[in-house]
């Protein structure tokens, strides 16, 4: 059920923008606020407003919120969940999953996919992103942790971010690698003329790559990835920067053909391997999330030569 909520402006709000303030007060991402506001279902004085007006003191703000019951929320997606406890959820990804809801997204979410299978996830942050305290692209399957408990929550977050979490891919890329490992150490940040796109660019966020081929087939190296830290689209933007595009993956430098001839709809990318300090108990716990049925095709298609 959705709530209309009248919001009392803090102290020291005057003069800032109406997005900021909502985000603050509300808990939730700017991104949301800004989706509401678009939606006209944020109205300052009776009036819809913008998301970049500023509110002045005696402003009154009245916010019509999404609804975010369980029954809500989409019918659950098939998730293999590889480990449970009070704290934490290990699930298998699907590809096609988004971690959780945003702008221009209509699909299936991690976060839908747990609340109306009924799964309890008590923890702070955004209400669009409960529990997540880290992604793997809609394109991309395979291990990810969800956090269930505030102390699980806030824990995890420090161990991404201080890059305690061992994260290990397995990717299939155009070409032959050399030398057969190694490291990419590339700086990266959004794209300069293209905006859905990352690259690796002057003055971007600092970014580790490490890869060796686990196996050389027709056309492709089976390669085994893993990061030292968590940029947006790191893999895909690393392997191309290196002319060794993902195979399936046009957006970063693929060649379409060869994933056309081999029946792979999305890129050849899954997360296989997630290790990391049990956040509650201190126990050093790690997972392995099996390959997807498309992915497994494709390696017996080349295993036969194509």
């Amino acid at each position: 059920m959705r709530e209309r909520v009248q919001i009392l402006l803090p102290e020291g709000a005057h003069g800032k923008r109406l997005d900021q303030v909502l985000a603050a007060e509300l808990g939730i991402s700017r991104s949301l606020v800004a989706k509401l506001i678009k939606q006209k279902e944020v109205k300052v004085n009776g009036v819809v407003s913008r998301k970049s007006a500023e509110v002045a003191r005696g402003d009154q703000v009245e916010v019509l919120l999404p609804d975010t019951s369980p029954q809500s929320l989409e019918t659950p997606a098939p998730l293999p969940i590889l480990y449970r406890d009070a704290d934490i959820l290990v699930i298998n990804k699907p590809v096609g999953m988004a971690a959780h809801s945003a702008p221009g997204w209509q699909g299936p979410t991690v976060v839908g996919a747990l609340l109306a299978a009924g799964e309890e996830i008590v923890t702070s942050g955004p209400i669009e992103r409960t529990g997540i305290v880290h992604r793997l692209d809609v394109g991309t399957s395979g291990a990810m942790v969800v956090a269930k408990s505030e102390l699980a929550y806030g824990r995890l977050q420090d161990d991404f971010r201080e890059r305690r979490v061992k994260k290990i891919y397995h990717a299939l890329v155009q070409g032959y690698l050399d030398p057969p490992a190694g490291t990419v150490d590339a700086p990266i940040g959004r794209h300069p003329s293209r905006d859905f796109k990352m690259a690796v660019v002057a003055g971007g966020r600092p970014a580790i790559t490490h890869y060796r081929t686990l196996e050389s087939l027709p056309g492709a190296s089976l390669l085994e990835v893993q990061l030292e830290t968590g940029r947006t689209h790191q893999i895909r933007v690393h392997m191309e920067a290196i002319g060794h595009g993902i195979v399936g993956d046009p957006i970063y430098g693929a060649n379409p053909h060869l994933a056309q001839k081999l029946g792979l709809t999305r890129q050849w990318l899954h997360a296989v391997t997630l290790g990391f300090v049990h956040p509650v108990t201190g126990e050093q716990i790690s997972f392995q999330a099996p390959l997807p049925a498309d992915l497994e095709d494709v390696l017996t298609r080349l295993h036969r030569g194509l």
